[in-house]
């Protein structure tokens, strides 16, 4: 049986869920004719722009994302990982959930991960981001989608800020992830500063691989994301980088690799904490 394929997309979504979630099909198109089994779509896929007009609308982008994806996946049979989107969280605070999903060929949901680490930070005198406004965090436990198909790997589900956590890609790891899935919408400062060190610190350490699709380019009037959406192996190599356009990027996944360095550098097996 072949190794599977990985897919990463890279997107400049907008405010404007019907029309850039057309853009997001045609390279799950794309992607699916390359032969990716496992297609992963960046943070914020279906709308990107004003908090509160997202807040406001967090109903029908949900409703919509939810119709969606299973009908992609469904027809061409591949898995395809949201890497974030809004819904409604139901708390009583009128705040949203920012929750990535897993969808599998037959068009089911598989796996669910609300982001528990939320972007509230001042980079710089103009650039301030308060995700908790708007977004209320998730329980804090370790996501990991474990396929029915033998042939896709086990992927451990986090989003753009969890990055900077390392123990919950530890988590993930120890509750059976070979891949680290890390959809993201970094801004660009920091990603030009840290975006590319802390995805290969987290397979380094981790012995696995990481799919990060990104947004990139401008979005609204005001935000700006770095896109580098990337796959890299457990050596910490980068096996393919997007740049700063859209577009899709695939590797594959070997678990033959995984296995050699998990074996010739057990570092997981030497851990004391």
């Amino acid at each position: 049986m072949k190794n599977p394929i990985l897919a990463a997309v890279q997107l400049n979504s907008q405010p404007d869920t019907r029309h850039r979630l057309g853009d997001a099909r045609k390279w799950v198109e794309q992607a699916a004719g390359e032969g990716a089994g496992l297609i992963c779509l960046p943070e914020n896929f279906a709308f990107l722009g004003d908090e509160k007009r997202k807040l406001e609308e967090a109903s029908e982008i949900s409703e919509i994302v939810e119709k969606t994806l299973p009908e992609w996946a469904s027809e061409f049979g591949v898995t395809i990982l949201g890497g974030g989107y809004p819904v409604p969280a139901g708390t009583g605070k009128g705040k949203i959930y920012n929750r990535a999903v897993v969808v599998d060929p037959n068009g089911d949901f598989k796996a669910s991960y609300d982001k528990i680490h939320l972007f509230d930070v001042d980079i710089s005198d103009e650039e301030t981001w308060r995700e908790s406004e708007t977004v209320e965090a998730g329980k804090t436990e370790a996501m990991v989608f474990k396929p029915d198909e033998d042939h896709l790997p086990a992927v451990g589900l986090s989003i753009c800020y969890d990055i900077r956590f390392p123990e919950l890609y530890r988590r993930l790891v120890i509750h059976g992830a070979d891949v680290l899935a890390v959809p993201s919408a970094f801004t660009r400062p920091t990603g030009e500063a840290h975006w590319e060190v802390l995805l290969r610190a987290r397979a380094i350490e981790n012995s696995c691989y990481v799919i990060a699709p990104a947004q990139c380019g401008q979005h609204g009037s005001h935000r700006k994301t770095w896109g580098h959406s990337m796959i890299i192996d457990p050596w910490g190599r980068v096996l393919t980088e997007a740049g700063d356009k859209p577009g899709v990027i695939t590797a594959e996944f070997d678990p033959g690799v995984l296995e050699d360095i998990r074996n010739r550098l057990p570092s997981l097996r030497h851990r004391v904490l």
